[in-house]
C-alpha cells in the first residue's frame, strides 16, 4: 500500500513539475535585455540615432482590450496615406523594427512600430505567440485608422510571432490590411513546441504537451492549438509576401513553405540564401528588398 502511494505521489508531483516547467516557459520566456538591443542594433548601423531622432514622429499610448498600455511610435516623414506596422518577433522591441520601418519610409509609407504585451515599454503579465497579441494588434489598427481616417493603404510586416501574430488577426478577426509581409512564421505553435523539445532538450513532445497543455489552459486561458496560423491562413483574401531564411533552424523555412502552399490568392514567397531565424534582412538585404519591390510592384497598388 505504501508503496502503491509513493509511486502515485512520485506520479503527481512529477506530472505538475512537467506542466508549471512547460507553461512558465512559453508565458514567462526570457526577453532580451534592452541595453543588448540597442547596442547590436547601432553596432550593425541599423539603427542611426542621428537619423532616426531626424524623423517626424511622436509616442503614442493605445489601451488593449485587456486593459494594459501599448506602447507605440508613429513616425510620419510623409504627407500620405500610405502606412505600415510592424510587429517584431518574440524577446524582441520596437528598437528592432526599426530596419524594417526604414525599408518603408524609403519607400514613402509612413510608420507605427509598437512593443507587444510584456515587452519593451507596453503591459501584459504573459506572452502567448499570437493569441493575445492580434487583439493587440487589432487596436494599434483601429486606433491608426480612427485617427488618420478608414481610407489608408495599409500593409503589416511582422517577424517572427510578430508574423504569426498578424496573421492570426488576419485569418481570425479581420482581413484588413491591404497586404502582408511575413518573414519567418511558424505554422503552428504545436509543431514549433515539439520541434523544441526535440532538438534542445531530447524530451519527447508525445508525453509533455498534453499535460503542458493543459497547464497552459488553466494557467493562461488558450489551447495551445489555439495558436495555428496554419490553420486559418486559406481565410486571408489580401496578398502575402513569405519570407524565410533557407539556414533557418530555430523555426523550419518548412513551415513557411506550408504557410505559402496553404494561402489561397495573391502570394509571393522569397527564401533567403543566408542567415539564421530572423535574419533574412541583415544577411540579404539586397535580396530582401528586391523582394519587397516585386510585391509590391505586383499587387499593391502605389
Amino acid at each position: 500500500m505504501k508503496k502503491t502511494l509513493k509511486t502515485f505521489l512520485t506520479s503527481f508531483f512529477s506530472l505538475l513539475f512537467i506542466g508549471f516547467y512547460f507553461s512558465n516557459r512559453l508565458m514567462y520566456i526570457k526577453k532580451k535585455d534592452e541595453k543588448l538591443i540597442l547596442d547590436r542594433e547601432l553596432t550593425a548601423g541599423r539603427y542611426r540615432p542621428e537619423d532616426f531622432e531626424s524623423l517626424a514622429k511622436q509616442d503614442v499610448t493605445i489601451v488593449s482590450p485587456f486593459g494594459y498600455k501599448i506602447k507605440a511610435l508613429l513616425v510620419e516623414p510623409h504627407q500620405s496615406n500610405r502606412y505600415i506596422i510592424i510587429a517584431h518577433g518574440v524577446t524582441e522591441n520596437k528598437v528592432n523594427s526599426i530596419k524594417y520601418m526604414n525599408l518603408f519610409l524609403k519607400r514613402g509609407f509612413n510608420a507605427v512600430i509598437y512593443d507587444h504585451r510584456r515587452h519593451g515599454e507596453s503591459g501584459g503579465k504573459t506572452t502567448s505567440y499570437g493569441h493575445y497579441e492580434k487583439f493587440d494588434l487589432k487596436a494599434v489598427i483601429d486606433w491608426l485608422k480612427k485617427e488618420k481616417g478608414p481610407n489608408l493603404l495599409l500593409g503589416i510586416h511582422g517577424e517572427s510571432m510578430g508574423a504569426a501574430t498578424m496573421l492570426l488577426y488576419a485569418g481570425m478577426l479581420e482581413d484588413a490590411a491591404d497586404f502582408y509581409i511575413a518573414d519567418c512564421s511558424f505554422s503552428s505553435l504545436k509543431d514549433q513546441v515539439r520541434y523544441q523539445l526535440k532538438k534542445d532538450l531530447k524530451l519527447p513532445g508525445s508525453l509533455i504537451i498534453p499535460i503542458g497543455n493543459l497547464f497552459l489552459r488553466l494557467r493562461d486561458k488558450y489551447w495551445i492549438t489555439d495558436v495555428s496560423p496554419i490553420s486559418v491562413i486559406d481565410q486571408i483574401q489580401h496578398p502575402i509576401l513569405f519570407i524565410h531564411s533557407k539556414k533557418d533552424d530555430y523555426i523550419l523555412p518548412s513551415m513557411t513553405e506550408k504557410l505559402f502552399a496553404q494561402k489561397q490568392g495573391p502570394k509571393m514567397l522569397f527564401l533567403a540564401e543566408n542567415g539564421r531565424h530572423a535574419q533574412s534582412l541583415n544577411e540579404n538585404a539586397a535580396d530582401y528588398e528586391k523582394a519587397i519591390d516585386e510585391f509590391l510592384e505586383k499587387y499593391v497598388v502605389l
